[in-house]
């Protein structure tokens, strides 16, 4: 694992890249703000998603635990029209790995999985989000963005995560002072008719007590 670039001059705030899955352990160290796992998607894969009719796209949002994530993506690859292949069988390995990743760094017995289609601009403001981490990962489209800002306004120098590479994120909840200005946002993609899709994973500690939502980005 690397330290790729200072995200703030002057402390010790740093996002981290990494090779490998257990790198994204990091975000538990002093002074990392996000980590993401370097990965790029098989080529055969990212044709096939990125041919898919976004209605065939599968959409969810849902609290679950990580053990249940591969059998809910089937069923929801089903309902959503999304064709049998070997790339589906991928996208769902997938998500379903990154759930027990997320879940075994955060320490989390369940998860909000939201995995949807997006075609405008959902969320073009920098902003943190009001959750302890979040893993996002775009499986089709552009990634996120991300940028430092510690006044909370736009970030003059903005990054975007690679289209299937997760990037796990700090948010405000996280017990750390001071915060980083470490800001992101969803890519203003309104315009040139792209279409995205992305899985954004939560932790949950009480089903019954979790609020309902996330904002994709």
């Amino acid at each position: 694992m690397n330290v790729v670039r200072h995200v703030s001059e002057g402390d010790a705030c740093s996002l981290r890249v990494t090779d490998t899955p257990k790198g994204l352990r990091a975000i538990h160290r002093e002074g990392c703000v996000a980590a993401i796992w370097q990965r790029v998607p098989l080529m055969r894969f990212q044709a096939w998603i990125d041919a898919l009719p976004p209605e065939h796209l599968p959409k969810a949002r849902m609290i679950l635990a990580p053990d249940n994530v591969r059998h809910a993506m089937c069923d929801l690859c089903g309902l959503c029209g999304t064709p049998e292949t070997p790339e589906r069988a991928m996208l769902v390995d997938d998500i379903a790995a990154l759930a027990h990743i997320f879940s075994g760094v955060m320490q989390a017995p369940y998860l909000r999985l939201h995995l949807d289609v997006i075609d405008t601009n959902a969320c073009r403001r920098f902003h943190t989000d009001a959750v302890t981490a979040r893993l996002i990962c775009t499986y089709r489209g552009t990634g996120t963005q991300y940028g430092i800002a510690p006044d909370g306004t736009a970030p003059k120098h903005v990054s975007t995560v690679p289209t299937g590479a997760p990037i796990l994120l700090r948010g405000s909840d996280w017990p750390e002072d001071p915060r980083s200005g470490l800001l992101h946002r969803s890519p203003p993609i309104e315009g040139p008719g792209e279409t995205r899709l992305v899985l954004v994973l939560d932790p949950v500690l009480d089903p019954e007590g979790a609020p309902d939502g996330s904002r994709l980005h």
